[in-house]
């Protein structure tokens, strides 16, 4: 248990505790925005490397060397654990926001922070709202060069260790419009941090693997429309492989 405990512990005083910083990052935001997205991207990156750290979680990264580095991306990766998105965003090198889920807009000062790194609310139940989480991350996307990441699959998965829900198509239609590069990201072993032993937290491995991106605009119709069945191909023979890794 006393791992979960000092994980809790370090969230509720680094929440606590980041409250000047973050009125500080709101002042330079109002001079100079991507100074602010930078900042608060470095500041996080920091608490979700502590997190793994204090889990006794250790990455094996396999392909990181194929994000492009000079524009955004589309991150699309599997859901298994709340850990996917620390040790994922423990690795980002420009703004990333991510698709969340909404019942997190309602959680003080942790939803200030999401939305301060350009992380996007979503009411699965909602069409019409869905639509217009599409656009404004299509917007930031093409005018203020943020990359996203989201889980088609809508949910985290409790299944079986390397199987897949079914992919919510329209999400990727941020790709889609936007013209930005797909990065297909397969994250293996998470579940074993802390889901599947609630509420205790393991000390355990998980697997990052970014796969090659897929260039939206060099993909003809057809394939554009049967993009997301196309990752989730991907992402499901890298998971296949990673059995041998956990």
């Amino acid at each position: 248990m006393i791992r979960i405990l000092l994980c809790i512990t370090f969230v509720v005083l680094f929440l606590i505790l980041a409250i000047p910083v973050g009125f500080v990052f709101f002042l330079i935001g109002l001079f100079d925005r991507h100074a602010k997205d930078m900042a608060s991207m470095y500041l996080i990156r920091f608490a979700f490397t502590v997190l793994l750290i204090l889990a006794g979680t250790k990455l094996i990264l396999i392909g990181e060397e194929k994000i492009p580095r000079d524009e955004p991306v589309l991150y699309v990766g599997n859901h298994r654990s709340y850990f996917d998105i620390v040790a994922t965003g423990s690795r980002v090198f420009r703004p990333t926001g991510y698709i969340a889920k909404k019942e997190l807009k309602k959680v003080p000062l942790l939803s200030w922070w999401m939305a301060n790194i350009r992380c996007e609310f979503l009411d699965r139940k909602d069409i019409r709202q869905g639509l217009e989480v599409i656009m404004s991350c299509i917007k930031r996307l093409k005018e203020e060069q943020i990359s996203y990441f989201i889980f088609p699959e809508g949910t985290r998965n409790d299944g079986e260790e390397g199987s897949l829900l079914p992919f919510h198509e329209g999400s990727l239609k941020i790709a889609e419009k936007s013209g930005c590069p797909v990065v297909p990201v397969a994250i293996s072993n998470t579940h074993e941090i802390l889901e599947a032993h609630f509420p205790r937290i393991r000390a355990t491995h998980i697997v990052i693997e970014y796969c090659d991106p897929i260039f939206t605009r060099e993909l003809p119709k057809d394939e554009k429309r049967a993009l997301a069945q196309k990752v989730k191909g991907i992402i499901q023979k890298k998971l296949t492989e990673h059995k041998d890794l956990i």
